[in-house]
């Protein structure tokens, strides 16, 4: 029941990775991929703009609203099954995460799928981080996702502080063209009474350029049961850089892709930094959770985003 996306290796970055979207999800992670090699100075005579961007209309978002109704949501939860919740994997039953919500989108192959998103500070109060492959296919410019609708919170058809459809969707071009780079800043819509996202869930700081290392708590929605994508559930690790990426231990899979992984984290407050996202699994038994090192070019897409 995954989806009808190219093979996990067009899908993702340089590392291995399985699906942490699947079929009624979105939940794909990602597989090692080779990157053609280019001189410094065909870098400079190029100089393509770092980021791709596409956005929807006013009606497009209205629809996507309309359309991701309860029982839409309980009928995609229900689509698909991983299998058991591993035993890395724990349900978070610490303070609510508001700044943490389920994604739901209709994928490029048009089926109903979902990830895990988070809101983070900004200067339009109104910017979400998720992985690339969660918005669309890597490696594929033209088949992006549509209808997605950002429901910070959720938990178990609660929807605490309702739901905000996404308005700009940025992505590192290379994600686009060349399934490297899995990850995306989404700009979302006020919410129905005029509010921006932020201003009611508040943010999660990020940080960029940050040294690989430490304790990281990564968060996500993942299609395993007994919990199907109804509760948020955290992995704990320590993080190492591996074949360019950074890696911690952790069996969380299809669902979860995109939710952040968060350095500092404080138990008592459920607050900490954003540092990464989830991208990818080192199998479809996995042991390992793959995410970006948030670089230059992720900052120049957070930075083009907040000000969307």
């Amino acid at each position: 029941m995954f989806d009808n996306s190219p093979p996990a290796a067009r899908r993702l970055s340089r590392r291995r990775v399985t699906a942490l979207a699947v079929a009624g999800t979105a939940l794909s992670l990602a597989v090692p991929v080779s990157a053609t090699a280019v001189s410094g100075a065909d870098r400079a005579a190029a100089a393509p703009d770092p980021v791709s961007s596409f956005a929807f209309t006013a009606q497009e978002r209205k629809d996507a609203l309309a359309y991701w109704s309860p029982a839409r949501i309980k009928a995609v939860g229900k689509s698909v099954d991983l299998g058991p919740t591993g035993p890395k994997t724990k349900t978070w039953t610490g303070p609510q995460l508001k700044t943490v919500g389920r994604m739901f989108m209709v994928n490029a192959a048009g089926a109903d799928t979902w990830c895990t998103a988070t809101a983070v500070t900004s200067a339009n109060r109104s910017v979400v981080m998720t992985a690339g492959h969660c918005v669309r296919r890597g490696a594929s410019p033209a088949n992006t996702n549509m209808s997605m609708v950002f429901v910070p919170a959720y938990s178990k058809g609660k929807q605490p502080y309702g739901a905000f459809a996404v308005r700009t969707v940025l992505t590192p071009r290379t994600f686009g063209e060349e399934a490297t780079n899995d990850v995306a800043a989404l700009v979302v819509d006020v919410d129905k009474s005029g509010r921006r996202l932020t201003d009611v869930v508040g943010g999660t700081p990020v940080a960029f350029n940050r040294a690989v290392g430490g304790t990281i708590s990564s968060f996500g929605y993942p299609a395993t049961h007994p919990q199907l994508g109804e509760e948020v559930l955290r992995c704990v690790g320590t993080a190492k850089k591996e074949n360019g990426q950074q890696m911690i231990p952790c069996d969380m899979t299809g669902g979860s892709s995109g939710g952040p992984w968060l350095a500092d984290f404080k138990e008592a407050t459920g607050q900490g930094t954003l540092v990464s996202v989830n991208s990818g699994l080192d199998g479809f038994t996995p042991t390992k959770m793959y995410g970006e090192i948030l670089g230059a070019t992720a900052k120049t897409m957070y930075q083009r985003a907040e000000r969307g």
